[in-house]
């Protein structure tokens, strides 16, 4: 009977504790998710900057032998999945480390967008900007506005999508292009982030008139859905 691989979980890594705590909360409720299915899978947490374990040290303390699915916790399949990560697996040999697609493009986390809009008071009207990161990878880019048209076809409204840094429009110019667009229409940016931390708060600072919060929120229990990916994710290539 072939042993279940170990399940890394990857996430960028940030210095900003709200940030760290929110992304820990998510490895513990995929850790619980699997522990429900496959009691038997390790779960490990590592990072691909700025905090520690890094993800060579993960593989290095894991089980020898044992295959690893490493699911990235990034939205988009920018620079650090195809690079970073890749980079990084490739000694692992002979131990066979499958890095799977990262989290989005996907309807359900578009939905969880959807839900934050609503929550922070989404009216009729309203211009919407959806925010993500940036990334110089067009790819990365690409699932951007991949994402952008699935809440533009949830919501039945235009989205525009724009981008912290690295890539164009930036949000801020967005944000001033749709008030001089639709003068009198409130604008309001749809956080595509993971995580609290920088990148969010440099949307908050935008010129928006509301900012929904990211996909996980400190304090509260990551969304179902989001758990759901991440272990669809490991299951999908846990079964090749």
């Amino acid at each position: 009977m072939r042993v279940a691989p170990l399940l890394l979980l990857a996430s960028h890594g940030s210095r900003d504790p709200v940030a760290q705590r929110a992304v820990l909360q998510l490895v513990a409720a995929a850790t619980r998710g699997l522990a429900a299915a496959r009691p038997e899978t390790p779960v490990v947490g590592g990072f691909v900057d700025v905090q520690q374990p890094d993800v060579p040290q993960c593989l290095a303390e894991a089980e020898p032998g044992r295959d690893t699915v490493l699911v990235p916790l990034l939205i988009s399949a920018g620079y650090h999945v195809r690079f970073d990560l890749a980079n990084a697996v490739a000694d692992a040999a002979p131990r066979r480390v499958t890095v799977t697609a990262a989290l989005g493009p996907d309807t359900r986390i578009t939905a969880i967008v959807a839900r934050r809009l609503a929550e922070c008071g989404l009216r009729d009207g309203d211009r919407v900007i959806l925010a993500a990161a940036g990334s110089s990878d067009a790819n990365a880019v690409a699932d951007c506005h991949a994402a952008g048209a699935q809440l533009s076809a949830l919501l039945d409204r235009a989205v525009t999508v724009a981008f912290i840094t690295a890539a164009e429009p930036r949000l801020p110019e967005a944000v001033a292009d749709s008030r001089s667009e639709f003068p009198g229409a409130r604008v309001v940016v749809a956080n595509y982030l993971l995580a609290p931390g920088t990148f969010a708060a440099m949307a908050r600072r935008a010129g928006a008139d509301i900012v929904s919060e990211p996909l996980l929120v400190d304090g509260e229990e990551p969304p179902v859905t989001l758990v759901d990916v991440v272990l669809d994710r490991y299951t999908s290539a846990a079964a090749e």
